[in-house]
């Protein structure tokens, strides 16, 4: 009996000290994480709170008045009760509509675009450089055309937003595919994938991390094009974020104004986070990336 217990005693430590380290080891993780976590937002805060003390310094030096340009002591209090309003939650909703909505419709053409360019050669030595060139071009310079094709209307920002948003979704798709590894194409063939198959299977997977870049300056471009876009082409008076602005500007009202500047950067920046967020994914899977 002794010597059954002494054994059991045995096993029961070696059990405590196979679940104490899984406890130690959680709370590593834990603190890791955090640490991770506060180590990206730090820099962050640290960029806002530098910002907003330069912008105060700015409107004390005098530069302007301060009903032409006051500082985050008058703005940030309109902005917090503007963002209170039932009003201002209405025009997010039609921006973030018309943005997906235009964005979606570029994805579509740059990814159709993208494939036959890259498939097709006597099409890329044809169109490639127009592509290039489409990318250039301030997307402003096409809404007298958007308005005298479609009017006021929808149809028109959303014209400009595809030629703006799907060169850049269409170079990103073309250049990830023309980087795709020689080995990994000599493998495809030798597992007797073909056509769509081998698209769908090998080359497109191959190419998302270059395509995720594409798909990031797609949507910078479709972005401006649709602040530019609200300003410019004023639909029956409906609520937006670019109607806002204008109306700030026509009332000369600076707080506001600069409050509705900060909601299109803070969507901005939270939409890039995104996009960092499925670039450092999609590297961490294919191992370039801890």
């Amino acid at each position: 009996m002794p010597e059954t217990r002494s054994r059991g005693d045995a096993v029961q430590g070696l059990d405590a000290l196979e679940t104490q380290p899984e406890r130690g080891g959680d709370e590593r993780s834990v603190a890791e994480t955090a640490g991770r976590i506060w180590a990206a937002t730090w820099p962050k805060l640290a960029a806002v709170a530098l910002v907003l003390l330069a912008w105060q310094a700015v409107v004390w030096s005098g530069w302007r008045s301060e009903w032409v340009f006051p500082g985050p002591d008058r703005v940030l209090p309109t902005l917090f009760g503007e963002i209170t309003t039932p009003e201002f939650w209405e025009a997010v909703r039609v921006t973030m509509r018309r943005a997906f909505i235009g964005f979606a419709l570029a994805l579509a053409v740059g990814v159709l675009l993208g494939l036959a360019v890259s498939r097709f050669k006597p099409l890329r030595v044809a169109i490639g450089s127009l592509i290039t060139g489409l990318q250039t071009m301030p997307s402003i310079v096409w809404f007298p055309f958007a308005m005298l094709l479609y009017g006021i209307s929808e149809s028109a920002i959303m014209f400009v937003i595809v030629l703006g948003a799907a060169p850049s979704i269409a170079g990103g798709l073309t250049s990830g595919i023309d980087y795709v590894q020689p080995s990994l194409l000599r493998a495809g063939k030798v597992m007797g994938l073909r056509g769509t198959q081998r698209y769908r299977l090998l080359i497109i997977p191959a190419a998302l991390p270059m395509f995720v870049t594409g798909l990031k300056q797609g949507w910078a471009f479709a972005w401006r094009s649709l602040m530019a876009g609200e300003l410019l082409v004023i639909i029956n008076q409906q609520n937006s974020i670019g109607w806002a602005l204008s109306q700030a500007r026509q009332l000369n009202d600076a707080e506001r104004l600069l409050g509705y500047i900060i909601i299109v950067l803070v969507i901005g920046i939270l939409i890039d986070v995104f996009f960092n967020w499925a670039d450092r994914s999609l590297r961490r899977r294919w191992g370039i990336t801890r």
